[in-house]
Protein backbone atom coordinates (compact mmCIF):
# COMPACT_ATOMS: atom_id res chain seq x y z
CA UNK A 1 0.00 0.00 0.00
CA UNK A 2 3.14 2.42 0.74
CA UNK A 3 4.66 1.77 -2.76
CA UNK A 4 1.05 2.90 -4.46
CA UNK A 5 1.11 5.72 -2.68
CA UNK A 6 4.41 6.67 -3.62
CA UNK A 7 4.17 5.76 -7.48
CA UNK A 8 0.64 7.84 -7.44
CA UNK A 9 2.93 10.86 -5.39
CA UNK A 10 5.70 10.63 -8.01
CA UNK A 11 3.15 10.77 -11.02
CA UNK A 12 1.57 13.69 -9.82
CA UNK A 13 5.25 15.38 -8.98
CA UNK A 14 6.05 14.41 -12.79
CA UNK A 15 3.06 16.16 -13.64
CA UNK A 16 2.70 19.41 -11.71
CA UNK A 17 7.22 19.95 -12.99
CA UNK A 18 5.63 19.35 -16.50
CA UNK A 19 2.87 21.80 -15.99
CA UNK A 20 4.66 24.40 -14.25
CA UNK A 21 7.04 24.15 -17.12
CA UNK A 22 4.66 24.76 -20.13
CA UNK A 23 2.92 27.57 -18.24
CA UNK A 24 6.16 29.59 -17.65
CA UNK A 25 6.97 28.79 -22.12
CA UNK A 26 7.14 32.14 -23.92
CA UNK A 27 6.99 31.52 -27.57
CA UNK A 28 9.41 33.94 -29.11
CA UNK A 29 8.14 37.26 -30.97
CA UNK A 30 7.59 37.04 -34.63
CA UNK A 31 9.38 39.73 -36.44
CA UNK A 32 8.37 40.76 -40.01
CA UNK A 33 11.52 39.64 -41.62
CA UNK A 34 11.23 36.01 -40.54
CA UNK A 35 8.95 34.67 -43.47
CA UNK A 36 11.11 35.78 -46.08
CA UNK A 37 13.66 33.10 -46.55
CA UNK A 38 11.19 30.62 -46.80
CA UNK A 39 8.13 32.09 -49.21
CA UNK A 40 8.85 32.98 -52.70
CA UNK A 41 7.58 35.99 -54.15
CA UNK A 42 4.99 35.11 -56.36
CA UNK A 43 4.81 36.45 -60.18
CA UNK A 44 2.26 36.39 -62.41
CA UNK A 45 3.07 33.69 -65.15
CA UNK A 46 3.04 34.67 -68.99
CA UNK A 47 -0.34 34.35 -70.41
CA UNK A 48 -0.72 31.89 -73.01
CA UNK A 49 -0.34 33.06 -76.71
CA UNK A 50 -3.90 33.32 -78.59
CA UNK A 51 -4.88 31.11 -81.23
CA UNK A 52 -5.61 33.71 -83.25
CA UNK A 53 -2.20 34.84 -84.04
CA UNK A 54 -1.67 32.34 -87.04
CA UNK A 55 -2.83 32.86 -90.11
CA UNK A 56 -6.30 30.77 -89.87
CA UNK A 57 -7.02 31.43 -93.53
CA UNK A 58 -4.22 30.36 -95.12
CA UNK A 59 -4.66 26.88 -92.60
CA UNK A 60 -8.11 26.86 -93.87
CA UNK A 61 -7.09 26.95 -97.59
CA UNK A 62 -4.62 24.49 -96.84
CA UNK A 63 -6.96 22.09 -95.03
CA UNK A 64 -9.73 22.43 -97.66
CA UNK A 65 -7.15 21.52 -100.34
CA UNK A 66 -5.86 18.19 -98.43
CA UNK A 67 -6.44 15.12 -100.61
CA UNK A 68 -9.50 12.74 -98.81
CA UNK A 69 -7.64 9.07 -98.23
CA UNK A 70 -10.27 6.54 -98.32
CA UNK A 71 -9.80 3.12 -96.78
CA UNK A 72 -9.47 1.21 -99.91
CA UNK A 73 -8.10 3.19 -102.24
CA UNK A 74 -4.57 3.45 -103.38
CA UNK A 75 -3.44 7.33 -102.53
CA UNK A 76 -0.87 7.11 -104.79
CA UNK A 77 -1.21 3.89 -107.16
CA UNK A 78 1.78 1.84 -105.45
CA UNK A 79 -0.54 -0.97 -105.10
CA UNK A 80 0.69 -2.18 -101.70
CA UNK A 81 0.28 -5.25 -99.58
CA UNK A 82 -3.67 -6.87 -99.18
CA UNK A 83 -4.85 -5.82 -95.68
CA UNK A 84 -4.90 -9.10 -94.07
CA UNK A 85 -8.70 -10.23 -92.96
CA UNK A 86 -7.87 -10.95 -89.22
CA UNK A 87 -11.53 -11.81 -88.66
CA UNK A 88 -10.96 -14.59 -90.76
CA UNK A 89 -11.87 -18.23 -88.87
CA UNK A 90 -9.15 -20.91 -87.95
CA UNK A 91 -9.92 -24.01 -89.14
CA UNK A 92 -10.54 -26.50 -85.86
CA UNK A 93 -9.24 -29.52 -85.62
CA UNK A 94 -12.02 -31.61 -84.96
CA UNK A 95 -10.17 -35.46 -85.21
CA UNK A 96 -7.11 -34.20 -82.46
CA UNK A 97 -8.11 -34.86 -79.08
CA UNK A 98 -8.40 -32.20 -76.35
CA UNK A 99 -5.01 -31.91 -74.42
CA UNK A 100 -6.23 -30.57 -70.95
Amino acid sequence: MIRSLLVISAADLVQDLYLKEIRNYKAPPLKASDPEGHVQKFSAPKPPQSPEDGDIAQDLKDYEDQQVELEGQAATGDGGAPEENWFEDEPDDEGAPAAH
